[in-house]
């Protein structure tokens, strides 16, 4: 059993080490972790500016390997335990890796879909055509003559996460039980989530179950296609798709399309998100320029890639909706309250301070192009407001803030005078004849007189269970008074400094009594010994309970 733990050992210390070369030796230091590595590996000395940090981190995580490389693309999206400025940067990580070779790719199709690669499809490319940590793409033909993309997952895939999964938990408790600067944010659960996230990306059937929901979803869209899942070629470790023509929207020349080609790609892009996102209620969680394709056929895109997808609830969709609308309207005041109901927590008494901010914030960049502004600077500054008033946003919405930023990303890089207010107006305009279309105002009012109905169908039920509770005295009220707890010590207090002074007088009747009538034992200068003694204590006692109320300043 001590050959894996040494050998965990071991990688740590080699991260270790990578992190020092990359000029994290300080925070090393700092916390007393230097024994992760045996000697001295170069630093890297960084001039403490925010930008170079994240970049520096970025770079680390790029190094140590793919299963770290998606650890960080975790970490982009939890604003509540990073700063902004290394959240901007690990946005940036690309999960890219060298591909794997055909011999195991052929080796891990024929063991899934059980039949020899000849028999399966009429032509098989051995070059993939893209590469990432878990698996890589192949061209493919089928013996009806569809072309599909083949995706295969590396044999070692598991294995090695397992192996890296392990090491992140151990990472975890040394800082659990090490870093006292770390005791803000749970490392273990971190892990945990990052965990769930990676394994679900293990078995390619969850993807093919949202790829087939995008296309169900954009079914008949004119602008917008998603590829066919062929469930026959589709198993744990291979999943085929139809084949989408198109180059991609990264390998996109500037110089060969107009200006006004990529005007209309970046708002057909925003378009297309805006509807998974207030329509749908389902949404691409990965709108990197490699996962949308521009066909040949004009005005429309693909996407491909459906590893990560967000789920909103028709309640978060509604919500949503109202804060879209009074956003492209400009109705700040209520977007403190529309906040409020998404879940985003503010103290009561800031609200005023809370609206100021948003207030100030909205103004500086309406209406501005993506040219005039720096996205990266909005992001920084919507975190920053964020962390200054202590809001807590749900964590079903970090993948959305994600997926909208690096959107807004790919925009700029698109088509730098596209203005995000030109398509938010008319979209909210339609969102909102739609939504009180009389046909829906009919099925949301069904839907909520169902749920009232079932509440009144339960309050017999709930009123029976709470007689019968105070019945057999189950019922605890629990009572929480402000300032109480100042109130009892200073209560505290007072009762000790009375006791005290009971002490005192009875001591000092008690030494008179005993000087008075007290014939025998020793005497000194014609008083009883005890009663000295008695009168010695009494004054102590009595002049330091006088120190110490004149010290309080409370005669």
């Amino acid at each position: 059993m001590a050959q894996p733990a040494t050998r965990n050992l071991g990688r740590l210390s080699e991260i270790a080490q990578v992190a020092v070369r990359h000029g994290f030796g300080y925070w090393f230091d700092k916390h007393r972790l230097t024994d992760l590595f045996p000697g001295r590996a170069p630093r890297v000395e960084m001039d403490g500016q925010p930008s170079q940090r994240g970049q520096h981190l970025r770079e680390m995580l790029d190094e140590l390997g793919p299963t770290f490389v998606k650890f960080g693309q975790l970490l982009s999206m939890r604003p509540d335990v990073l700063p902004p400025d290394i959240i901007a940067e690990l946005r940036g990580l690309q999960d890219d890796v060298r591909p794997v070779p055909f011999a195991q790719v052929e080796q891990v199709v024929e063991d899934e879909l059980g039949l020899t690669l000849d028999k399966l499809f009429a032509e098989f490319d051995e070059q993939a055509v893209a590469a990432a940590s878990i698996g890589q793409v192949h061209r493919a033909i089928l013996p009806n003559g569809k072309r599909v993309a083949v995706k295969v997952q590396r044999p070692g895939a598991p294995r090695q996460i397992e192996a890296d999964l392990a090491l992140l938990y151990q990472a975890a408790r040394i800082a659990k039980e090490r870093v006292r600067a770390l005791d803000f944010i749970d490392a273990h659960q971190l892990v945990d989530e990052f965990a769930r996230s990676i394994r679900h990306e293990l078995d390619y059937r969850l993807e093919a179950r949202s790829a087939a929901a995008f296309h169900r979803n954009f079914a008949g869209h004119p602008h917008v296609h998603v590829p066919r899942v062929f469930w026959s070629y589709t198993r744990a470790r291979v999943l085929t798709l139809e084949w989408l023509e198109g180059i991609q929207v990264a390998d996109i020349d500037p110089q060969e399309w107009s200006l006004d080609e990529r005007r209309d790609l970046a708002y057909l892009m925003t378009e297309a998100w805006m509807t998974m996102i207030f329509r749908h209620g389902f949404f691409h969680g990965d709108p990197h320029p490699a996962n949308i394709l521009v066909p040949h056929e004009a005005g429309t895109i693909g996407l491909v890639d459906f590893g990560a997808a967000g789920t909103l609830t028709d309640d978060d969709m509604s919500k949503l909706t109202g804060l879209f609308i009074d956003a492209a309207n400009e109705n700040i005041e209520q977007l403190p309250r529309r906040l409020a109901d998404l879940g985003v927590r503010y103290p009561k008494e800031r609200e005023a301070e809370f609206l100021a901010e948003l207030r100030e914030l909205y103004y500086r960049y309406y209406g501005a192009s993506l040219s005039e502004v720096d996205p990266i600077q909005i992001i920084r500054e919507g975190f920053q407001l964020i962390y200054s008033m202590n809001l807590h946003l749900p964590s079903r919405f970090l993948l959305l803030d994600r997926t909208i930023a690096t959107l807004g990303s790919v925009g700029a890089e698109l088509y730098p005078d596209f203005n995000v207010f030109e398509v938010a107006r008319p979209y909210a305009r339609d969102l909102m004849i739609e939504r009180f279309r009389p046909e829906r105002v009919a099925r949301r009012a069904r839907r909520e007189a169902f749920r009232y109905a079932q509440v009144l169908a339960e309050a017999p039920y709930q009123f029976h269970d709470f007689m019968e509770e105070i019945r057999d005295g189950q019922i605890e009220v629990g009572f929480v008074h402000k300032g109480l707890e100042e109130f009892m010590q200073k209560l505290d207090v007072a009762f000790n400094r009375l006791v005290i002074a009971l002490i005192v007088v009875g001591g000092l009747i008690g030494s008179s009594l005993i000087g008075i009538f007290a014939k025998g034992g020793p005497h000194l200068l014609g008083v009883n010994v005890i009663s000295i003694i008695g009168f010695a204590l009494s004054t102590v006692l009595g002049l330091w309970l006088l120190w110490g109320v004149v010290r309080s300043g409370r005669l």
